[in-house]
């Protein structure tokens, strides 16, 4: 994370980059001087004689960035982003990425999975019952699903792990 000087006119944005553009993004943010955060975790992949280890981004897709809003413009110049973001509540805002940069530097195993809420409607998205949607039962334990059968006006529990569901919108 880059910190340099406060400007009073920054405000943070959530930039949303073109696919596989995360790094590149973080580092015209770094050269235009403006405080930003990749939250980046280590990854390993075995392959049958090798094992390699690389870093990705922990939200593919997404980089936090600070900046006045005279400066936006510039950010869109060399295509990387699809679009910045406003954020609406910076003190929680804030308050959440020293969250998650602590987590990220704590070394500990981690998932990013959809928060999911009670009615959200959801799409299952891997297993054997791919292509399925259904609202979400109980945000306690989110690992269940509602599949309605409107004609009969019964539902059928179904428990999937929670990173098998996408959230609809």
């Amino acid at each position: 994370m880059v910190s340099p000087a406060p400007d009073p006119d920054a405000c943070w944005f959530v930039g949303h980059t073109r696919p596989r553009c995360e790094k590149k993004f973080a580092a015209l943010a770094a050269a235009e001087k403006l405080a930003h955060y990749l939250p980046l975790v280590t990854s390993v992949r075995r392959y049958a004689k090798q094992t390699k280890r690389f870093t990705k981004p922990l939200f593919p897709g997404y980089v936090f960035v600070q900046a006045p809003p005279a400066r936006k413009a510039r950010l869109y110049q060399q295509d990387l982003l699809a679009r910045l973001l406003p954020v609406d509540d910076e003190p929680a805002f804030l308050r959440q990425l020293a969250d998650v940069r602590a987590i990220v530097a704590s070394g500990c195993e981690l998932t990013v999975l959809p928060l999911l809420a009670r009615g959200r409607r959801v799409r299952v998205i891997g297993g054997p019952l791919h292509g399925l949607e259904g609202f979400v039962d109980d945000p306690t334990n989110p690992q269940g699903i509602v599949l309605s059968v409107d004609v009969l006006r019964q539902g059928l529990h179904v428990r999937l792990p929670a990173e098998n569901l996408q959230i609809l919108p």
